[in-house]
């Protein structure tokens, strides 16, 4: 018998309940860090939750489709992810760099629209700009090929130095037509006009989608909680999921459900993989 939890707001119960009811019109969202992997201190050791392709892979043949939508490059998701070549999974999609990029398992190749001139003027501004602000010790740069991202979870004082850098690079972002994202203790510069919702919408409309779910853990998940919020508005049941954290409190008040951490995301992917699957 599955034991599915149970969403704490009457439009998440309705999101569910579409869901259970016709999963070949589902959509199933997810972010990758946070969500299908843990956080980690360096970004390049993270790896999707040993469960999370098992569980996706059981579930993704009964759904209108899964896509992973992700601020990191779409091939390293794919890679940190070991989504392709997976059975099951023929019809993934992975949404990087907010949906700038496009991996379709399908074809395993990646398609992209053309970088923004801002990003290469950032990288080479930006070992000098952090020196001139305070040169925090552990504070380090990850190149994301579409954006930049300043990271101080390595700081002697992780929040301290996320304060503090926050202002000036959100003005050296605005300076070269960037927006600054901030994270769970990373300040990320990207360009503009393309967010977790926009590429959320837009790839549930391609689908023709009667139901989704989004799953996320942090304030770049807030665009995509809010494209669900206007495609319930507009008819369309949806499920949000917060993949708990006490650093993202935004997230988890406007979540329906809950959950404490990729791991207990797995374990949701697999109990309604186990309750569309006796259907």
């Amino acid at each position: 018998m599955v034991s599915l939890p149970h969403p704490t707001t009457p439009a998440g119960r309705d999101g569910l309940e579409a869901l259970l009811a016709r999963p070949s019109e589902a959509v199933v969202a997810l972010d990758f860090d946070g969500t299908l992997a843990e956080i980690v201190p360096d970004p390049e050791q993270a790896r999707a939750h040993p469960g999370a392709v098992p569980a996706l892979a059981a579930l993704a043949p009964h759904l209108a489709a899964v896509v992973v939508v992700t601020g990191r490059p779409a091939g390293v998701a794919v890679r940190h992810g070991g989504l392709a070549g997976v059975p099951g999974l023929e019809h993934l999609t992975v949404l990087g760099h907010y949906g700038a990029e496009r991996w379709d398992a399908v074809t395993g190749t990646v398609t992209a629209a053309a970088p923004h001139p801002g990003v290469a003027t950032v990288r080479a501004e930006l070992p000098g700009f952090l020196d001139r602000y305070g040169a925090w010790p552990g504070v380090w740069i990850e190149e994301k090929g579409r954006a930049v991202a300043v990271h101080t979870r390595r700081a002697r004082d992780p929040q301290g130095a996320f304060e503090a850098l926050k202002g000036p690079l959100g003005d050296l972002a605005a300076a070269h037509g960037l927006v600054l994202e901030p994270g769970r203790l990373v300040l990320e510069l990207r360009p503009p006009g393309m967010d977790k919702g926009v590429a959320l919408a837009e790839f549930v409309r391609e689908k023709a989608a009667g139901s989704v779910l989004y799953a996320g853990d942090d304030l770049g998940d807030l665009p995509a909680f809010a494209a669900v919020e206007k495609l319930r508005g507009d008819g369309l049941p949806g499920l949000l999921v917060c993949s708990g954290s006490a650093e993202v409190p935004e997230l988890a008040d406007r979540a329906d459900l809950s959950v404490p951490g990729p791991s207990a995301v797995v374990a949701l992917l697999t109990e309604l993989a186990e309750a569309v699957g006796g259907r």
